[in-house]
């Protein structure tokens, strides 16, 4: 399989939006993610795409027998959302395909939004977490993000508190140790990187 992280793009959005609705309660709209991409001026949304064409099975297959090469087009593994506002970066959104959870790809997502969060000069990273949601918790506490607070009744399906979890990127001892966390996991889950130091492309 064949990895590349990249900036997301209009040809993602099914995709993406696919994602979040099983990913999430309350999924974004593919407006929501097409402003994001082409409007925005402070988003720099990112997917994981396994861009190695992944064979059909079933009555897609059969179909595709008449005529194609009998594969579909690349796969998004796992996305994410960052912006850049002021000295802050916020993640604003997180997921991995119901495929490809537990195998780490969530975490190259979160590395990279970290990673071009510095690059872009931010003094922070902020993001919300589900009280409930232990295991996005471990993940970011990985990552040295910090619960500095408590939004009650932030989420609108449920009701449910979000931790507010920070991270301070100013932090050099912390740079250095990202920096090993970051080459490693790039060791252990071979990706091109198109994404964290390039500039975001203007669609």
């Amino acid at each position: 399989m064949t990895l590349k992280l990249r900036y997301m793009t209009y040809a993602d959005i099914n995709q993406v939006v696919a994602i979040d609705k099983e990913s999430f309660e309350t999924a974004w709209s593919s407006r929501s993610y097409a402003y994001e991409i082409g409007e925005s001026t402070y988003s720099y949304m990112v997917v994981l795409d396994n861009n190695q064409p992944q064979p059909l099975t079933g009555w897609k297959r059969f179909i595709r027998s008449f005529g194609g090469n009998g594969h579909t087009p690349s796969q998004i593994v796992s996305y994410g959302g960052l912006w850049r506002i002021m000295d802050e970066a916020h993640i604003s959104t997180i997921a991995t395909h119901v495929d490809w959870r537990e195998q780490g790809y969530g975490e190259v997502v979160l590395a990279a939004m970290i990673r071009r969060a510095m690059l872009l000069g931010a003094y922070y990273i902020v993001l919300e977490v589900r009280v409930s949601n232990t295991a996005a918790q471990n993940l970011y506490h990985k990552y040295e993000f910090e619960i500095v607070d408590t939004k009650q009744k932030y989420y609108r399906d449920n009701n449910e508190d979000a931790y507010d979890m920070r991270l301070n990127l100013e932090d050099n001892a912390m740079r250095i140790r990202f920096q090993e966390r970051f080459e490693a996991i790039k060791a252990r889950i071979l990706f091109d990187d198109s994404y964290t130091e390039r500039e975001r492309p203007r669609l």
